[in-house]
């Protein structure tokens, strides 16, 4: 069986709380990889006013190109037509360029989900998340992630071994993970990186998960 997300919690997925079986409040992947710093995004800042452009709002109209991109992508796993009503018709354009480099990477591969965007949580770490895609690619169970991002970069790796975590709680067992880039630009195809090894990505996403709860118990304390 499947399990994915529904239509109204696909649109909302920033705002997923997590919550371990007690019913504590956890913080997600993405807010514990947050006290890492990102050089990267201080250049594209700085660089967007260089050429006269407002970073905020560059950076928020890649975020809902990238929302109705994974919102193509898992409603075609999953078999439902995608409700893009709240979006612009030039960012839905866009997104049809990365829902096409998805087609041209599926080709080759043959997928069969397990889970698709559904919110996890790890009893043993204390934290969730929600993997884009679990299930079996050409027969071996995989973790994928899907991006829509310039590059791949190494916090893409912190976050997979987070997700996989989370999953092996649950009974599986697996050593294969993807980050798959599909491209924004017409005909920029598709980039991917496979993992098969976790120790030191899920070794740091701890460190930065212990940095977290400190800080976090020392702003209790001011």
């Amino acid at each position: 069986m499947i399990k994915t997300l529904t239509k109204a919690t696909e649109q909302t997925k920033v705002h997923t709380r997590y919550f371990n079986c007690n019913g504590d409040r956890l913080p997600g992947v993405t807010t514990v990889l947050g006290v890492l710093d990102k050089p990267a995004l201080m250049y594209w800042a700085w660089q967007c006013g260089m050429n006269g452009q407002d970073f905020r709002k560059v950076r928020d109209t890649a975020a809902s190109i990238g929302t109705i991109a994974h919102l193509m992508v898992m409603c075609h796993l999953s078999g439902k037509t995608p409700d893009l009503s709240i979006y612009s018709q030039a960012d839905i354009d866009i997104a049809d360029n990365c829902l096409l480099s998805f087609y041209e990477w599926e080709k080759t591969h043959k997928l069969e989900p397990i889970y698709l965007e559904v919110p996890l949580a790890s009893d043993v770490y204390g934290y969730g998340g929600t993997p884009d895609f679990f299930g079996r690619v050409n027969g071996e169970l995989e973790l994928i992630d899907f991006k829509t991002s310039k590059a791949i970069y190494d916090i893409n790796y912190y976050q997979l071994a987070a997700y996989r975590q989370m999953i092996k709680e649950r009974g599986y067992e697996f050593n294969r993970a993807r980050v798959l880039r599909i491209g924004r630009d017409a005909n920029e195809g598709f980039e991917e990186r496979l993992i098969t090894s976790f120790n030191n990505e899920f070794l740091l996403f701890k460190h930065c998960l212990d940095i977290y709860n400190l800080l976090k118990v020392m702003k209790r304390k001011l």
